[in-house]
């Protein structure tokens, strides 16, 4: 801690319980390293609040003393937007919002749940089921992420197909703002046109305009029966056809369309135990397809089925399997949501989240691996995800046999700025759910819209003029 701010530090954590205080390096060290191992932060104290009104007490005691405050979830982002920077002088508190973590409601009449900041995305899932409901955003570190992670980043994940990202599922928000005072707007209305929304200037942005406290989430009837498959084939513009045929033929059931590329197929397969091949012959792409209805009688796998055949006559596939059961549709998602992990495991790389329109993938994918390999020979793409929506993590691994340390250090900025040219040059952007945190800030400053630049920073400034919420984040 610098000298000049022990003092209002002390004086700051001394003015709260002193039960939801940790001042102990050791006991505030987990929550300072980001999901990737490569960041570690710097707080002067961690704050872990058990309700709405000590948070109040918390932002209003930091307004008090001149302290940042940096609010932290389960830590799963890969933006470094949770975790704390050393900001001059200035006491830098964290706040963990994992105590606040109960599920308040379940309305399975009007499709709504509400849920604290701190409520873990796997359990939310467990209550929605409880009530024969679902909320329908899911993503590998649904074991981990909380909805206050969720709402302050935009998450979007494996159903946005459907169902679209956050700000499509949030119905409500409570929260904190700059200056102590609650926003107020947890009720689950489906309708309300009195004035701006505030809630949505909170969703996407990554804890810089106040802190969730809580979210009224839209839940759906849970699915009746779904129908999962893998298929292999041969290139974006074969898998692009393929989703316009299933489309056509079975609209609004596809929930989600996933991208996995045969070398990070091979990834999980080395890394995660029991894992196996689902086809007999590898691919250079995989398609994860999931089909749901809330009608338990439609032959959903049948209907699957029989697309995949007619794809396969006309050459849009390369061979293709659908789960017969519960087990075997696990099997297939595991391959999929482990590949982050597996990644990690196999060693460093530079984590990207893009988007470009759906119908441009082909091309924006074909022109940035062009430029990588003019710019940056032997340097190995790693491309997935979302691809029915347009988002793809291209990721970027170094050479194989260098040394990958210190070939990001050198290279990586670099190698981020080239793909985030061709993506504005696609019409794109740098960044579809993982939000911008501090890793991708400068980008933003770089290529954002200069308008909207604009607003935003008057919106930051309007709402926390003294810079205590979440400083040197999204904007610089």
């Amino acid at each position: 801690m610098p000298a000049a701010a022990q003092g209002p530090a002390k004086a700051l954590l001394k003015a709260l319980p002193p039960d939801i205080v940790a001042t102990d390096p050791t006991e505030i060290a987990p929550h300072l390293l980001d999901w990737r191992g490569q960041k570690r932060g710097v707080a002067d104290g961690l704050v872990r609040p058990r309700t709405t009104a000590e948070v109040v007490a918390l932002v209003k005691a930091a307004r008090a003393h001149g302290a940042a405050l940096v609010p932290q979830g389960g830590n799963t982002g890969l933006v470094g937007g949770s975790v704390p920077e050393a900001v001059s002088t200035r006491p830098t508190i964290l706040v963990s919002m994992q105590r606040m973590a109960r599920i308040r409601l379940v309305d399975s009449a009007g499709l709504a749940l509400v849920a604290e900041a701190g409520a873990i995305l796997a359990h939310v899932h467990e209550a929605a089921r409880a009530a024969g409901t679902m909320f329908p955003l899911s993503l590998g570190a649904k074991g981990s992420a909380t909805i206050g992670g969720l709402v302050s980043t935009n998450a979007g994940g494996t159903q946005v197909l459907r169902h679209g990202t956050m700000r499509n599922l949030v119905l409500g928000l409570e929260a904190v703002l700059p200056d102590g005072t609650i926003l107020n707007q947890l009720t689950a209305l489906r309708k309300d046109t009195a004035g701006y929304d505030i809630k949505q200037l909170l969703i996407g942005a990554e804890g810089t305009l106040g802190i969730v406290t809580a979210a009224a989430l839209r839940l759906v009837p849970a699915p009746a029966v779904s129908a999962v498959a893998w298929v292999g084939v041969c290139d974006l513009a074969a898998a692009l056809a393929l989703l316009a045929r299933l489309r056509q033929l079975v609209g609004e059931r596809v929930e989600s369309f996933e991208l996995v590329p045969d070398d990070g197929l091979a990834l999980v397969l080395a890394h995660l135990p029991g894992a196996r091949a689902p086809l007999a012959h590898p691919a250079p792409l995989n398609c994860l397809i999931e089909l749901t209805d809330a009608d338990a009688g439609a032959p959903l796998a049948d209907r699957l089925a029989a697309v995949l055949a007619d794809a396969l006559q006309a050459g849009e596939l390369l061979d293709a399997t659908v789960a017969g059961s519960v087990a075997q549709a696990e099997a297939l998602w595991a391959l999929r949501e482990n590949l982050p992990i597996a990644e990690k495991a196999d060693g460093p790389s530079l984590k990207n989240d893009v988007a470009v329109a759906v119908a441009d993938v082909p091309a924006f994918d074909a022109a940035a691996r062009a430029a990588l390999a003019r710019a940056f020979p032997g340097a190995r793409p790693l491309v997935f995800g979302h691809l029915g929506d347009g988002n793809l993590h291209w990721n970027i691994r170094p050479p194989q046999g260098a040394d990958s340390a210190a070939w990001l250090a050198t290279h990586g900025a670099a190698a981020r700025r080239l793909l985030h040219d061709t993506v504005v040059a696609f019409g794109g952007t740098i960044s579809a759910e993982h939000g911008i945190g501090t890793t991708k800030a400068s980008e933003l400053a770089r290529l954002g819209d200069p308008g909207r630049l604009l607003a935003m920073r008057a919106i930051k400034a309007a709402l926390d003029p003294q810079n205590i919420m979440n400083p040197g984040k999204l904007l610089v």
